[in-house]
């Protein structure tokens, strides 16, 4: 359900997203508020769950994780046992990233990141074929990422 939010919100929401480090004082001077209403309206959108969390992007690459593959996957049935046994599996594996449900061809989508074609080579064969209620795979790796944004497209 959407939250009822003003400009000034708005405003706050992509400043944050583009920068979540700045200061209260940086914020309130780019929104154009004094620095307790800014804080104020911060720990408003925090309450309301509108910002879930602060954190760090960090470069994969120079952490050397180079690959980043799309791992599109059927499940063998959609029986809720067998649902709760996939996503708690996949839960478990630190290298997908993302989990998305899908509608189409494939019930879901992961987003996985490894070190290397090994790496990737040991995440399907040990990891990601032993879990039993895939049915099938169908793997894509990202040769490069042309757009990358955690902005979301609001009318700011």
């Amino acid at each position: 359900m959407a939250v009822k939010i003003d400009k000034t919100d708005l405003k706050i929401l992509k400043i944050l997203q583009k920068d979540g480090r700045i200061t209260n004082l940086q914020l309130s001077n780019q929104v154009g508020l004094s620095p307790a209403p800014t804080l104020e309206r911060v720990r408003k959108l925090e309450k309301q769950g509108i910002i879930d969390s602060y954190h760090a992007n960090v470069n994969a690459d120079k952490l050397g994780l180079g690959i980043m593959a799309i791992i599109q996957v059927s499940l063998v049935r959609q029986r809720d046992n067998s649902l709760q046994n996939f996503k708690r599996q996949i839960i478990e594996i630190d290298e997908v990233l993302e989990c998305l449900q899908v509608t189409g061809t494939f019930d879901y989508q992961l987003k996985v990141v490894v070190k290397d074609i090994s790496a990737f080579d040991a995440l399907i064969s040990e990891r990601l074929s032993r879990v039993e209620e895939i049915g099938q795979m169908q793997t894509y790796v990202v040769l490069s990422t042309l757009k990358k944004s955690n902005v979301l497209p609001l009318k700011y």
